[in-house]
């Protein structure tokens, strides 16, 4: 099977159809991680989790489409769980961008509303206020209460999934010229290059300065297999952030980091174009898959080769554009859950935190679904049929 803009229409709508069944189902709540086969139903943070506005994203990306008031306002429902997000302290750390990337510009964006972009500016505020001027990084987490000795894990320590959340900095400084928004933005960018991205364009999921003097210690992981492999949705974070980034900047030297990213997931992903969950595996370990880094990876090349073609790097554009179809009919393919009434999320297949997996009600964490895969799946099916304009910048 080829991709046809035939049947890139037939997964955008199948998409469409999925997320109006599910608004009722869903209501107000913001899904945390799904259960597989045969329920295909969300869990949902207590409070709070960093996921929460990937559903209301992909509201947004519906209503972009249709025009239709059910997602704008099923949308606008999580606007008082954002404000609580930027009123709780413990809660703002470097996920800002996430969170308010696909709701606050969102709504901005697409409406005009200016109470959301007060809110957006807010959230960037927050988000360069954590930056450190010396070590020239965004830390990323913060340090819990009742945990004295997670201080010294967290405070020096940066994750290649910030290259997502340094959009809502870009966009902060379009709305304002505020050169520092932009500063911050390209400062995290090239640490991550110098730390997080290795020579030969794997990625680490973290890297750890010394907290007293910012000196670079190691790089380390949490969610991928060991220290020295490569975290299947870390890499597809770092192949998006990237991509992105020339787009918003013009400098297509983050468009050659993204290609050299993507180069590495070309040489080591299994032929049937779904990423295992991290790409380093010994043959041993069980082969869990990870749509969820499919589907980022496979919108970050369709911004590749957007980016290429309108520079005039045609060669480039059409190698990678055929990367991005592979990888997004590979999804549908295989993983796709429109077709399933019941199914509360869009994509099977997504590994969340294989490590963490404890017993046989934990095995979500392997082979679930995932609010942040289902978002990118949809965006990568939006961008398969040319369009080009989303909320990272």
């Amino acid at each position: 099977m080829t991709v046809t803009s035939n049947n890139r229409y037939q997964i955008q709508e199948s998409i469409l159809a999925s997320i109006e069944r599910n608004l009722p189902r869903i209501g107000n709540r913001n899904p945390m991680i799904g259960n597989g086969a045969p329920n295909f139903d969300w869990h949902y943070p207590d409070e709070y989790f960093w996921t929460d506005s990937f559903w209301t994203g992909q509201l947004w990306l519906a209503y972009s489409l249709t025009g239709d008031d059910k997602f704008k306002n099923s949308a606008r429902m999580r606007s008082p769980q954002m404000e609580k997000i930027l009123s709780t302290p413990m809660w703002i750390d470097h996920d800002l961008g996430f969170l308010f990337s696909l709701t606050a510009v969102a709504d901005y964006k697409l409406t005009g509303c200016e109470k959301a972009r007060t809110q957006a500016l807010r959230a960037a505020d927050a988000l360069r206020n954590r930056f450190n001027w010396n070590g020239r990084y965004l830390p990323a987490w913060n340090a819990q209460a009742d945990n004295p000795g997670h201080a010294e894990f967290v405070q020096g320590k940066i994750i290649i999934d910030c290259m997502q959340n340094l959009g809502l900095l870009l966009w902060a400084y379009k709305e304002t010229c505020i050169e520092t928004y932009k500063e911050v933005a390209i400062q995290q960018a090239d640490t991550t290059l110098k730390y997080l991205v290795r020579d030969d364009f794997s990625t680490y999921h973290s890297f750890d300065f010394d907290p007293r003097t910012n000196q670079p210690k190691a790089g380390r992981t949490v969610q991928g297999f060991a220290h020295d492999s490569c975290w299947s949705r870390g890499q597809s974070w770092a192949i998006h952030g990237f991509a992105q980034l020339a787009e918003t900047t013009g400098n297509l030297e983050y468009a050659d980091i993204s290609a050299k990213l993507t180069d590495y997931v070309i040489e080591h992903i299994t032929d049937d174009y779904i990423p295992v969950w991290d790409y380093s595996l010994p043959p041993g370990e069980k082969q869990y898959k990870d749509t969820s880094a499919g589907a980022v990876t496979a919108a970050g090349i369709y911004i590749l080769a957007d980016v290429y073609k309108k520079s005039g790097r045609s060669i480039e554009a059409e190698k990678y554009h055929a990367v991005a179809e592979k990888m997004l009919l590979a999804l549908r393919t295989h993983h796709d859950l429109t077709n399933i009434e019941h199914a509360q999320g869009l994509l099977s297949g997504a590994a969340s935190f294989v490590n963490m997996m404890k017993g046989p009600d934990t095995s979500y964490f392997a082979d679930g679904m995932l609010p942040y895969g289902d978002y990118y799946y949809f965006e990568a099916a939006m961008r398969a049929l040319g369009h080009n304009q989303f909320f990272w910048n």
